[in-house]
């Protein structure tokens, strides 16, 4: 490795101002999600002189990569500049365009801060060995946590075959999700309803439960000024049959044969959750818990094959909390 390079492998203890750019650029790859599709949604900044010059992010349909857009939007200034960017940059030339290592050596960037390394066997750490041939100095595993958290759906159908799943539950403080009679609308306010509906935007697809579907006939579409048009595929849980506009997953397992699908969010019944859960198939839970009781209604969750008490301790870790209006919010990833 030529002298002074930082190692490719190790956070090596990154400058407050690495991890504050690197935050900004984990900003911008939220843009990204899930239009990026089959692309990873990655953020990019071009640094130079303390002053963001060039800010990118990947593009609907997965081209240009963040990295090209950062680069050109900062132009000739980027020579000498750092780039932030949330995975390691690419290493393969595509019919689609150059990789983005070589766009790097391209625009004479003098140092690369990288949150995560790609999986993707074309690149796995050859973007990085690209850019420290060249002479770039590069720094790896920066707010890596992070980073692999934004880019979750993209690592988990890369090394799982299967979508990241995200299980949403609306309950009451006693954990009911509907009255006796299946009155559900509306346990939770606004606030949390409109949140429910960012969380769509975010997400490829989103899946209820047959029984769900009979009974309430929900449209899982995205009602947000401006959003309308990002409302996500809808499928069903059933071995039946489904509308027109709706795709069948007869079996949990099925989510791993989806096409084009990073991220898909459960948002129920107590037996769609159930079975997900059971299968461990739920990666992440997003509760709204509103400050009712309802007593004697039906339960967010039915049998997810739990024996031992002891089983159900240690299996998930609060990663957020919020209040949204009089209502609680709180995300808990699978540890």
């Amino acid at each position: 490795m030529p002298p002074g390079h930082l190692h490719p492998n190790r956070p090596d203890s990154p400058l407050p101002s690495d991890i504050k750019y690197m935050r900004a650029a984990l900003a911008l790859a939220n843009r990204a999600r899930p239009l990026s599709r089959p692309n990873p949604g990655v953020g990019a900044l071009v640094v130079k002189d303390g002053r963001i010059i060039g800010r990118g992010y990947t593009a609907a349909g997965g081209r240009p990569h963040a990295e090209a857009a950062a680069l050109a939007q900062a132009g000739d200034a980027a020579h000498g500049a750092d780039l932030y960017t949330t995975l390691e940059p690419c290493a393969h030339q595509s019919e689609r365009g150059p990789s983005c290592s070589d766009t790097i050596i391209t625009a004479g960037i003098a140092r690369v801060i990288v949150g995560t390394k790609d999986s993707d066997p074309r690149t796995n750490g050859r973007g990085i060995e690209k850019l420290c041939d060249a002479g770039i100095a590069v720094q790896a595993g920066v707010c890596e946590t992070d980073a692999r958290r934004s880019l979750a759906g993209f690592f988990s159908v890369r090394e799982r075959g299967r979508p990241h799943v995200t299980l949403k539950l609306a309950t009451s403080l006693d954990g009911c999700i509907a009255m006796a009679d299946g009155t559900s609308q509306w346990i939770t306010g606004d606030a949390a309803r409109a949140h429910t509906h960012l969380e769509r935007v975010r997400h490829d697809a989103i899946l209820v439960g047959g029984g769900t579907l009979r009974s309430d006939s929900p449209r899982l579409g995205v009602r947000l000024s401006g959003l309308e048009d990002r409302s996500p595929q809808r499928m069903v849980l059933t071995r039946g049959t489904a509308p027109e506009g709706w795709q069948v997953i007869q079996s949990p397992d099925d989510i791993g044969g989806l096409q084009d699908v990073q991220w898909l969010m459960v948002e129920g019944g107590a037996g769609a959750a159930a079975s997900f859960l059971k299968a461990g198939l739920v990666d992440r839970l997003l509760i709204y818990r509103a400050p009712v009781l309802i007593g004697g209604g039906k339960p967010c969750l039915g049998d997810i094959g739990l024996e031992e008490l002891a089983d159900a301790h240690g299996q998930w870790q609060r990663t957020d909390m919020r209040a949204l209006g009089d209502d609680v919010m709180e995300s808990y990833e699978r540890k």
